[in-house]
């Protein structure tokens, strides 16, 4: 695995090859599915650097990745967007891919703070405006196939699902699947479009010029648009309701908004809780993921697990959110 090989020597050596001068400082930002580090430049600047994690995406993946940042940068959205040298965004330092962003500083958003909700709606309004002029070639889509069904498969045949708890998982996991995907088959007329994919408050830098900086787009694919907007809607019915609004009156200003969307609200908040196991599962034999999620390896996290499947279960019956 290529991120053994990622100690500060090479680290500073890759950086400098990349056409970067630093000076020694080099310290790790909290990212698991990649390596991100803040590295000190000689001129006392600062930049962050980003090394792929082998074999996720081809280059033409990252590449469109790439270029979907930058036509939201030229479109004047508050888009981080990784820094070129002699025109190249995605540089190979073998055995490394790396790109590199400009740093950038701020605060998490306050999620109770209508004002900033609608701002970040505005925002999404018009990154979706731009996300649907064209779709992407390489990147992956956002459906119950990659996140449901294929997540599901691999904790079966990995070794990581205690067996004392196989029957309990398979009894509770494929029911659930089974009505995703009929509620998702029931949402017709839906749009996919290229979105941010991973949309959450700790992707967002609400900087002093109370403007929402986006961060991270490496999970960015074709998908509907309210992917971008649920990890912001959560708690009782009355408080997702009025979170929900703040959110849509801000996004309604740039983009109109087909409100069938907000039937997959649960039926995606399903998905992620389910590829979420499948996701530490893939990557257990990387030290860092043994280190953030330890009780991985015990039935402790299984029993939750099952648990807040069969919870997401109860929320797929629960009244669909409205707007207006």
């Amino acid at each position: 695995m290529a991120f053994q090989a990622l100690e500060p020597n090479r680290i500073l050596d890759a950086i400098d090859a990349a056409g970067w001068r630093t000076d020694g400082r080099v310290s790790a930002l909290n990212s698991y599915e990649n390596r991100v580090y803040l590295i000190g430049l000689e001129d006392g600047d600062s930049i962050v650097a980003k090394f792929y994690r082998p074999e996720r995406w081809n280059d033409e993946a990252i590449a469109e990745e790439h270029r979907f940042c930058e036509e939201l940068v030229a479109a004047d959205l508050p888009v981080v967007a990784p820094l070129r040298k002699q025109d190249n965004s995605l540089i190979h330092v073998p055995p490394f891919r790396l790109c590199v962003f400009p740093k950038a500083g701020g605060r998490p958003p306050e999620l109770d703070n209508s004002e900033q909700l609608t701002t970040i709606g505005r925002t999404l309004g018009r990154l979706h405006l731009v996300g649907e002029i064209k779709a992407f070639e390489h990147r992956a889509n956002v459906d119950v196939t990659r996140l449901g069904t294929e997540s599901v498969q691999h904790v079966l045949n990995s070794n990581q699902l205690p067996m004392e708890l196989t029957r309990a998982y398979e009894a509770v996991v494929h029911p659930l699947l089974e009505e995703v995907s009929q509620q998702f088959s029931h949402c017709t007329g839906i749009q996919n479009l290229r979105i941010h994919g991973d949309f959450h408050p700790g992707n967002i830098l609400w900087g002093a010029d109370d403007t929402p900086h986006l961060l991270d787009f490496d999970d960015t694919a074709m998908g509907p648009a309210i992917q971008d907007l649920w990890m912001f809607v959560s708690g009782d019915h009355r408080y997702a309701q009025d979170r929900l609004g703040d959110l849509l009156d801000g996004y309604t200003e740039f983009r109109e908004f087909n409100e069938r969307e907000l039937q997959l609200i649960e039926p995606l908040r399903t998905l992620r809780i389910v590829h979420y196991a499948a996701w530490i599962s893939r990557r257990w034999e990387d030290p860092a993921f043994q280190q953030a999620f330890p009780f991985f390896a015990g039935n402790r996290f299984w029993d939750e697990h099952i648990l807040a499947l069969k919870e997401q279960r109860a929320r797929l019956d629960e009244p669909v959110l409205r707007y207006n």
